[in-house]
C-alpha cells in the first residue's frame, strides 16, 4: 500500500475510532486540583506559532555553555512519540556541556505544553512533521545546518527531513539517532498494544501528566495510529539513499519497541557514513539506560563533524 500523502486529513471510520466520543471522554483532567503545567515550565521555555499551532520550545543558549566551540552546529532534539521538552529531563543540558554546542528542544503538536491534539493522527504524521513543521520552526529560530538528535519517532522524523531532496530546506550536518524506526516490526506493534493495557490499568496516565498538557489525548493520538491496520505499511527506507552526511545510530539490544534490523537497514541503505553503537543492558531509551556511553558517543561524533569542516 502506498504511503499517504503529506498533509493527509484521512479520518478513521467510526468503527475504528470515534474521535469525538473518545476526546470528550478524555478531556477530564488527570492532574490533582491546583496543579498547572504551564506554571511548571522552566523560565527558558517559550511558545512559537508554527503551522498555526503553538509549540513549546526550550533553548540552551550559547552564553550558558562555558566550553562553546566556535562555529559549532546547534543540536536540535526531536523527542519520542510520548516525549516532550520536560521528558528529556537534563539530557539536553548534559549534551550541551559534553559537546560545547547550543541546543534547541521542542514539544511537537499534541505533546508537552504545545497545543493539544484536536484530531486523530494520520499515517503520515511523521512526514508532516519532517516536511512542514520542522523546516518552518528552524527558519523561525534562524537555525541553519543543525545536527538533529532524534529518539524513536523523533529519529524517524530526522531521517525523513534529512532525506528530503536538496533545496527543500537548510540541510543538517549530521544525525544522531536513538532507537530509530524505518519500518514497522511485529515487536513494535505488540509492545504498543501492551502500552495501551498499561495506560488503562496502571498509573501511566499520572506519570504522563507530569510532561503533557493533556496526557490522555497525547497517549491515544500516538497509540491509536501505531495500532491502526493502515500503519503496518509505514516505511521510510526510500529516504535513506539521499542522506550523504554522517549518522550515529544508537540501539539498545533489549529495546522492547525495535530490533537491530532498524539500524542495520539504515547502515545498509544510507548514502553516507553510518556508525552503529549497540548497547547491552539497554531498552528503548539509551539516554536513560546507558547515559554515559551515549554522551561519550555523541561528543565524539559532534567533534568529528566540527573538525571535518
Amino acid at each position: 500500500m502506498q504511503q499517504e500523502g503529506v498533509g493527509s486529513t484521512r479520518e478513521m471510520t467510526s468503527a475504528e475510532f470515534d474521535w469525538k466520543v473518545r476526546r470528550k471522554a478524555l478531556m477530564q483532567p488527570l492532574e490533582a486540583p491546583g496543579t498547572n503545567l504551564s506554571a511548571r515550565r522552566p523560565e527558558d521555555t517559550f511558545q512559537v506559532k508554527v503551522q498555526g499551532r503553538s509549540l513549546e520550545v526550550k533553548r540552551i543558549e550559547v552564553k550558558r555553555i562555558h566550553s562553546r566551540i566556535p562555529q559549532a552546529p546547534e543540536l536540535v532534539f526531536l523527542h519520542e512519540g510520548l516525549g516532550s521538552v520536560s521528558h528529556w529531563k537534563d539530557f539536553p543540558e548534559r549534551v550541551a556541556a559534553a559537546t560545547g554546542c547550543a541546543v534547541t528542544v521542542y514539544s511537537r503538536y499534541g505533546n508537552g505544553n504545545s497545543d493539544p491534539l484536536t484530531e486523530p493522527r494520520a499515517v503520515a504524521y511523521m512526514h508532516d512533521e519532517a516536511l512542514r513543521t520542522l523546516p518552518e520552526l528552524l527558519a523561525q529560530l534562524h537555525i541553519e545546518n543543525p545536527i538533529l538528535l532524534g529518539h524513536s519517532d523523533g529519529a524517524s522524523i530526522a531521517l525523513i527531513f534529512a532525506g528530503t531532496p536538496a533545496g527543500a530546506h537548510s540541510g543538517p550536518r549530521g544525525l544522531v539517532l536513538l532507537a530509530p524506526h524505518v519500518f514497522v516490526e511485529e515487536l513494535s506493534v505488540a509492545s504498543i498494544a501492551q502500552a495501551k493495557t498499561s495506560f488503562e490499568t496502571t498509573n501511566l496516565p499520572e506519570k504522563l501528566a507530569r510532561h503533557h498538557r493533556d496526557p490522555a489525548l497525547t497517549f491515544w493520538g500516538w497509540n491509536n495510529i501505531w495500532l491502526h491496520p493502515d500503519f503496518r505499511a509505514w516505511n521510510i527506507e526510500e529516504y535513506l539513499p539521499r542522506i550523504t552526511f554522517p549518522i550515529l545510530a544508537i540501539q539498545g539490544i533489549e529495546d522492547q519497541y525495535g530490533t537491530m534490523a532498524q539500524v542495520q537497514a539504515i547502515a545498509r541503505q544510507s548514502g553516507g557514513p553510518v556508525e552503529i553503537l549497540p548497547l547491552a543492558d539497554c531498552r528503548h531509551s539509551p539516554q536513560r539506560d546507558q547515559p554515559e556511553a551515549v554522551l561519550a558517543a555523541i561528543a565524539k561524533f559532534v567533534n568529528q563533524i566540527v573538525e571535518s569542516k
